[in-house]
């Protein structure tokens, strides 16, 4: 699903879109811009969209799409604001989350949402890179006609991976966008190695197998696409 978040906040863009990684989040600052984005679920920060709030809340109406506010408290008049119309089968396309903003909670409110908004949508979300093939929300890939299933955390961690292929990722990188900023302070030291390790031992990250996931020492990790060995004629 396209979904458009309107915010200025980079931190809470970026939080969303890791919070909802088989969706296509993109951060939007002017009205116009959601205009043309045509998006299938609007995301509105009420302090950035301030004084526009109304107008930005129009653009959901025709047609009507789902409308999540991101709010630090309850304003007065939020109700009159958002008198969104319902959907045929009685279902109000609007929620709300308050701040700060946690991950599962902001998944939960958008699936509901999109449950509500498109009742006869297949939830199944599907992303390949090469031959591998990853199915959200089951977290299960599909490597060689052979089928895997991955824990939550293993298939954002093997999504992020495979995503930045070539590209150093730090610990730290991997922590926040895996675990998330609230986990920070509970996180032992080895989870994301063990993480790593299953990631790599499941989906069969080998040298055999075309890819390698290297450690970067005193860094983080980083998957490489090895290339095709020539073919002998």
């Amino acid at each position: 699903m396209h979904i458009s978040i309107f915010s200025h906040s980079a931190a809470d863009i970026a939080l969303i879109a890791r919070s909802l990684p088989a969706h296509d989040c993109q951060g939007v600052q002017q009205r116009a811009d959601l205009r043309r984005a045509h998006p299938q679920l609007l995301i509105v920060d009420i302090a950035s969209a301030g004084a526009q709030l109304a107008d930005i809340l129009q653009i959901a109406r025709t047609p009507a799409i789902p409308v999540l506010l991101l709010a630090a408290d309850t304003p007065p008049d939020l109700a009159a604001l958002v008198a969104l119309p319902a959907e045929p089968a009685g279902e109000r396309l609007i929620d709300s989350e308050f701040k700060p903003l946690r991950r599962h909670a902001v998944a939960a409110r958008v699936k509901l949402l999109l449950q509500r908004a498109y009742p006869d949508h297949d939830e199944k979300q599907v992303q390949q890179f090469g031959n591998y093939v990853f199915e959200s929300p089951a977290h299960i890939v599909i490597h060689d006609s052979i089928t895997t299933t991955l824990t939550q955390k293993e298939f954002a961690l093997a999504i992020l991976l495979f995503g930045n292929l070539g590209r150093p990722l730090s610990r730290a990188y991997l922590q926040e966008s895996v675990w998330g900023p609230e986990d920070e302070n509970e996180l032992p030291t080895r989870t994301i190695d063990t993480h790593i390790s299953r990631v790599r031992n499941k989906l069969g990250l080998k040298p055999e197998k075309g890819f390698r996931l290297t450690t970067v020492y005193g860094y983080g990790y980083q998957l490489a696409q090895l290339a095709a060995p020539a073919v002998k004629k």
